[in-house]
């Protein structure tokens, strides 16, 4: 993993790992949640994964679109949803930024342009190159950019998306987040071709692979892909390459990877990676890190108390949405 940039002040880097904070101690408290039957349904963790989230979204700006899987609570996170209501989102409580009906696996804010966790693997990509191709019509600089895992690469769809977004060049990223496992089938035991980027070759599309364990890295990278994208040079592929140090979801039993691997990973966790680096060059102190968790951790507890005071949706309603509402005369 590189070091930190140059030019890095220590205003810069507390916001970085305050972002990845925010989300490791929500998903803490969002486990203990689930064992405790307050969440329920499908959840799955992105221990390990946050210098992606962090990293990308800092470098998009508010009107272009982001869709995300069924891991999205990162992203959600970072993309500026308040704590509370995703967690009221995950109680199934009617103050959720989805309404309740989502659950975790299906996030969505139109206010931040978050266009929805897909249950499905690989169910965003075509939805994100409609986004963009709605951008492209409207002449706007704004742009689609996609999280997807390794695992969708196996899928119809990761295809015929990367090719049509390079046919009509449209203003989209594709942001592969490969852990290596998908559900829990190692990538060279599923995939002929385990570099994913190479696989935009095909379609003739820039592409790159980055360390999704490296929040500037991730930065830079994406950065630099929105602006490619952003001057109608067409649609990048970028390959983030990361770690999730959690099971697959909270049924996973994880036999399929070895422990002493994950403990090689979680050495090479961002937070830890970070708070070393920025310790290292004098730009935070132990008091620094204790401050921003006990920030985190406050602002977590909040949204559980407002998740867990909020109400539930009404009985009355339940068959809403189910079909199109009248349009007011």
């Amino acid at each position: 993993m590189s070091g930190l940039p140059v030019d890095i002040t220590r205003e810069r880097g507390l916001h970085l790992l305050r972002e990845m904070l925010r989300i490791r101690r929500f998903e803490d408290r969002c486990a203990e949640l689930y064992g405790s039957g307050d969440i329920r349904g499908f959840m799955h963790l992105y221990d390990g994964e946050e210098a992606v989230a962090v990293g990308a979204l800092q470098a998009l700006g508010p009107g272009d679109a982001v869709v995300s899987t069924y891991r999205e609570h990162g992203h959600a996170l970072a993309r500026g949803i308040g704590m509370g209501p995703l967690m009221a989102e995950l109680y199934g409580k009617r103050a959720g930024c989805s309404g309740g009906r989502g659950g975790s696996m299906h996030v969505f804010d139109a206010a931040t342009r978050f266009c929805g966790g897909n249950a499905i693997v690989g169910g965003g990509l075509p939805l994100a190159v409609g986004l963009a191709l709605a951008e492209k019509l409207r002449g706007s600089r704004n742009l689609a950019a996609c999280f997807f895992g390794e695992g969708a690469a196996a899928e119809g769809e990761f295809h015929e998306s990367m090719n049509l977004a390079t046919l009509w060049q449209l203003p989209m990223l594709f942001l592969c987040e490969n852990n290596f496992y998908a559900m829990g089938t190692a990538l060279a035991r599923s995939e002929s071709q385990t570099d994913i980027h190479a696989k935009a070759a095909a379609y003739g599309m820039r592409a790159a692979v980055v360390d999704g364990m490296d929040v500037f890295a991730v930065e830079a990278a994406v950065r630099s892909a929105a602006e490619y994208t952003r001057a109608g040079n067409g649609p990048v592929l970028l390959e983030l390459r990361t770690y999730r140090l959690r099971a697959h979801s909270m049924f996973d039993a994880q036999l399929y990877r070895d422990k002493d691997e994950v403990e090689e990973w979680r050495k090479r966790g961002p937070l830890t990676v970070l708070t070393t680096q920025l310790k290292a060059a004098g730009l935070m102190t132990e008091e620094d890190f204790q401050r921003l968790q006990h920030e985190a951790d406050d602002e977590v507890s909040a949204a559980v108390q407002f998740a867990a005071a909020a109400e539930w949706e009404p009985v009355a309603d339940l068959a809403r949405h189910v079909y199109a509402e009248a349009a007011t005369p």
